[in-house]
């Protein structure tokens, strides 16, 4: 596999515009996850990580956006603008491509009534995009629940390998609306407090909102930064929104990631958790960690501070890890307290000042996807 070096990055969520905006925030304990009284989202008052109801039509993404795009897309155009500072990349560069990822994206178009039906696609939102920056290729758009975020990544990976593109340009998001919130309420998903992954108390997730692109090059002037050095995706076959009971189909996805990485077990030193505070996941996750020889290395969860951002949760997540790495700093899993799976992982509960080589990022979702990426320094 040819050596793919991060170039660039950004994280756009309530937390900050910036990845280091972001993880100043995310070291000093602070959380995006609150209460929130919308009426026109939810019923109830709901726990959620999102953007000020004032910035639904204005605010620092409607700025580098004017034109017709939705939140959807104005979140992934602010996102890819700023990564796109640095790097010196043309998207006009036939050798440079765009993938983008989401789970809903416009689905909140349903609840206001459209004219034109196409407008919901994710190829339209994926033309925009690509028309905004003058992208020569036509993108990628991978929505597959909640591991597209890692999905794009690897997908990317592999395109970058075979030889096709030189520069790939990843970006995902997702916003939350009436028809999201209230299909995870369907499930009876919903943490009615702050989401505790893989404690004991925990009792369901909070969503999230935001975006994060991360560009990726093989290109020799980009070497020395942090590498992607494997990944593979999986599919558990267990049921439509339940997750494996065993953890091995993840564990097997974990153990081919390390595999096309050329590492072991004991090369990883933290492992980023898709860790959703839902009573199976959790637990799924526990024991493929424990099957794939990784039960003493250090695991966070960042649900707890952004909520599930569903098909941006990928991204957003590797980035903080990408972090992580550069500061030797693993942050704590907020919320955890008592273990609460069968397994003894070794959840962080504190900031950790540790050598970071080698890092796992993980993802899982409904109808039993399972992915993993490894990145080193």
């Amino acid at each position: 596999m040819k050596d793919i070096f991060v170039v660039s990055d950004n994280i756009f969520s309530p937390l900050g515009t910036t990845t280091a905006e972001n993880f100043s925030r995310l070291k000093a304990g602070v959380s995006a996850v609150c209460r929130h009284d919308r009426p026109e989202m939810a019923d109830e008052p709901f726990y959620a990580a999102l953007f000020d109801a004032g910035m639904d039509a204005a605010g620092p993404y409607a700025a580098v956006a004017a034109g017709p795009y939705t939140k959807f897309e104005q979140l992934l155009l602010a996102s890819i603008s700023d990564a796109l500072k640095t790097g010196d990349i043309d998207p006009k560069d036939p050798r440079t491509l765009l993938i983008l990822s989401t789970t809903k994206g416009n689905i909140s178009l349903l609840e206001t009534g459209i004219e034109d039906p196409t407008r919901i696609a994710l190829s339209t939102s994926g033309r925009l995009i690509a028309g905004h920056f003058h992208f020569v290729n036509t993108p990628i758009v991978i929505s597959n629940a909640c591991i597209s975020g890692i999905l794009a990544l690897v997908t990317a990976m592999r395109l970058i390998s075979a030889g096709s593109y030189d520069t790939a340009v990843i970006a995902g998001a997702d916003v939350i609306s009436k028809f999201v919130l209230s299909g995870f309420g369907s499930f009876q998903a919903i943490s009615p407090g702050p989401c505790r992954p893989f404690d004991r108390s925990r009792d369901g997730i909070n969503l999230g909102e935001g975006a994060g692109t991360i560009i990726l090059s093989s290109r020799e002037k980009y070497r020395g930064g942090i590498r992607f050095r494997g990944g593979a995706v999986g599919n558990d076959a267990n049921h439509i929104s339940g997750p494996s009971r065993t953890g091995q189909e993840l564990c097997q996805v974990i153990n081919k990631s390390l595999a096309e990485a050329g590492l072991t077990p004991g090369d990883i030193g933290f492992i980023s958790a898709h860790g959703t505070a839902t009573i199976y996941n959790d637990e799924m996750e526990a024991k493929a960690i424990t099957l794939a020889g990784l039960q003493s290395v250090p695991v966070n969860s960042l649900k707890a501070y952004y909520g599930h951002t569903l098909g941006a949760a990928g991204l957003i997540e590797s980035i903080v890890t990408l972090q992580s790495m550069r500061e030797h700093l693993v942050l704590p899993s907020l919320g955890f307290g008592d273990n609460g799976v069968s397994m003894p992982l070794n959840i962080c509960s504190s900031l950790l000042h540790t050598s970071l080589n080698s890092c796992l990022k993980t993802a899982s979702g409904f109808g039993g996807c399972n992915a993993a990426v490894v990145m080193s320094q």
